[in-house]
């Protein structure tokens, strides 16, 4: 039962569900009026949303993921059944889009629209490469985005907050592309690491998140000198140059993207911390 669980966990990657409805969250709060009720459903419109992108994305590249040897991924070990991937996407969009509708049809219409597209990065965008890393990266800033809708509107911010998510995200994807070269000649998924090298792929991937690290102290014309703003961004900082250090060494990529997923968590919780400190 605790192996099941662990499955659709690791399946609808619900780590990063959860840092959406964060992302939703600090959204509302920087905005400048959040409460409770919008909040909650916002949370669970990221939540259940993603996680419905999440499941379609493993059951379409199956193949892929079994050709990079993707033991992370459940369908790769047997634990689930492709079956169970495309239920699972059927069964929990309904509930986000029915969340974000009790919010407001604007909620609703933004929530429909992310998700959609990421029903068709899943199907072809992520076959164009560069474009479908785009998009992969604008949902990384969504969250914000989504958390300003629904409370106070979107300012300037949170518009800082969703470019600095935008230049981690986007890093971090074309940086995936390293890892999946192998498996995406299957769908010829243009990649950045396919079209350009991966030498290349290494090279931008750094860049991006060294200007990730560069913009960081922006928001600090807001909050001002807040050490419960700086200290986790610092952390996510430090963790961030240590990826692009090892990148430029060519690293272990698989290792790499854990890294940077904890460092945008540490960001987050900054960013989190700042709005309401």
């Amino acid at each position: 039962m605790i192996s099941r669980i662990k499955a659709v966990w690791e399946l609808l990657r619900l780590e990063h569900g959860f840092m959406y409805g964060v992302g939703v969250i600090v959204g509302m709060i920087v905005s400048g009026c959040p409460n409770l009720k919008d909040g909650i459903l916002g949370f669970l419109t990221a939540l259940f949303c993603q996680a419905s992108s999440f499941a379609l994305n493993d059951y379409v590249d199956y193949e892929v993921d079994l050709a990079n040897e993707r033991f992370d991924r459940p369908l790769v070990r047997g634990d689930l059944k492709r079956s169970h991937a495309l239920l699972l996407t059927l069964v929990l969009s309904p509930f986000g889009f029915l969340f974000a509708y009790m919010i407001s049809l604007e909620a609703f219409v933004f929530a429909l629209a992310i998700t959609v597209l990421g029903y068709i990065y899943d199907l072809k965008l992520k076959e164009t490469g560069i474009l479908g890393n785009v998009y992969i990266a604008f949902t990384m800033c969504a969250p914000f985005l989504f958390g300003g809708i629904i409370s106070c509107g979107v300012n300037v911010q949170i518009a800082v907050l969703s470019f600095l998510a935008f230049l981690s995200g986007l890093g971090r994807e074309v940086m995936k592309g390293i890892e999946d070269v192998e498996g995406d000649s299957l769908r010829n998924v243009r990649s950045v690491a396919r079209v350009k090298g991966v030498d290349f792929a290494y090279k931008l991937s750094a860049l991006l998140i060294l200007l990730a690290v560069a913009f960081s102290p922006i928001p600090l014309v807001h909050y001002g000198v807040d050490v419960f703003y700086i200290v986790p961004v610092a952390l996510a900082d430090i963790l961030f140059l240590l990826t692009v250090f090892k990148l430029l060494r060519f690293g272990d990529v698989r290792e790499l993207r854990k890294v940077t997923l904890l460092a945008m968590l540490f960001g987050l919780l900054g960013f989190l911390l700042g709005a309401i400190f």
